[in-house]
């Protein structure tokens, strides 16, 4: 019993985001027949990233609505949708990352693939951790805003051109259940596939270089790390600075100078590692 007790523990993490994931996708009958679900629930977001297209999904994504509303010739701001990050920013900070994200999920379980050497960053990290901010800006806010169609119409750059979580759990399943999708695919299609496959094998090498790197949402989550009422502290007088912590970290932290890094993601793993349990939750 207290095995088992042990083992649970120990996953905990990986339980949540496989129940979340269950939960937000769960919308099985659009998988069997490639329909996207349209009822009610699908105008509320979803805290992580949770493509709108997904045959399962039972919310939106919030990056996804928030360029379908800055795209719109007749909406330029949506109250809801930023308030609905800055609410969960606040509160969570990149604990949705680490444990309600269903692509990060499927990074994780990337990563546990018992092949290749196993690396926490791809060269040039530092400047590249810098990439998302940027992606964010301009495929998720400035694009859609400016460039515009005949009719003034924006589109959602990020979703059409980048995201690899709406190729997989969105493209990939609805071109499967559906022949005319297939035949209608062309270049636009093969790009996006280039990228998911490209990530795929770069995720079972690298930890999360979607979200290091690349993710919209990881970044404005980030800005509220330090702040947030979901974070860390060190106990500087139980603190041996022994570095297990910043071994143990796959985000590639220096836990002790900096509990609360925009990259840290709540994972946990360097309050495990701890030998004199100098981290823990801040405690208001």
């Amino acid at each position: 019993m207290a095995n088992i007790l042990n083992s649970i523990k120990n996953h905990i993490r990986l339980c949540v985001q496989i129940v979340f994931t269950a939960i937000t996708n769960g919308y099985f009958y659009g998988f069997a027949t490639g329909r996207i679900y349209t009822g009610r629930s699908k105008t509320v977001c979803v805290p992580g990233l949770n493509c709108y297209s997904c045959p399962g999904a039972l919310g939106s994504c919030p990056i996804g609505s928030l360029q379908a509303v800055l795209a719109n010739r007749n909406y330029k701001f949506s109250f809801y949708v930023v308030g609905f990050l800055i609410l969960f920013g606040s509160i969570f900070g990149r604990f949705i990352c680490g444990w309600l994200c269903p692509f990060g999920l499927i990074q994780d379980l990337l990563y546990k693939i018992p092949f290749f050497r196993k690396h926490k960053n791809l060269p040039g990290h530092k400047a590249l951790i810098w990439l998302k901010y940027i992606i964010l800006a301009v495929f998720v806010i400035i694009l859609p805003l400016f460039v515009l169609d005949i009719i003034g119409q924006g589109s959602p750059w990020f979703c059409k051109y980048i995201c690899p979580s709406g190729t997989l759990t969105a493209g990939l399943p609805l071109l499967a259940a559906n022949e005319p999708l297939r035949q209608a695919t062309g270049f636009l299609f093969q790009w996006k596939l280039l990228i998911l496959i490209v990530l795929i094998l770069l995720s079972v090498a690298f930890y999360r270089p979607f979200c290091k790197y690349i993710c919209p949402l990881g970044a404005v989550y980030s800005v509220f790390n330090p702040i947030a009422l979901y974070r860390y502290q060190i106990d500087t007088k139980r603190c041996i600075d022994c570095g297990k912590c910043k071994s143990a970290c796959k985000m590639d932290i220096d836990v002790c100078k900096n509990p609360n890094s925009p990259e840290c993601i709540r994972c946990g793993d360097c309050i495990r590692s701890c030998p004199v349990n100098a981290i823990g939750r801040l405690h208001r």
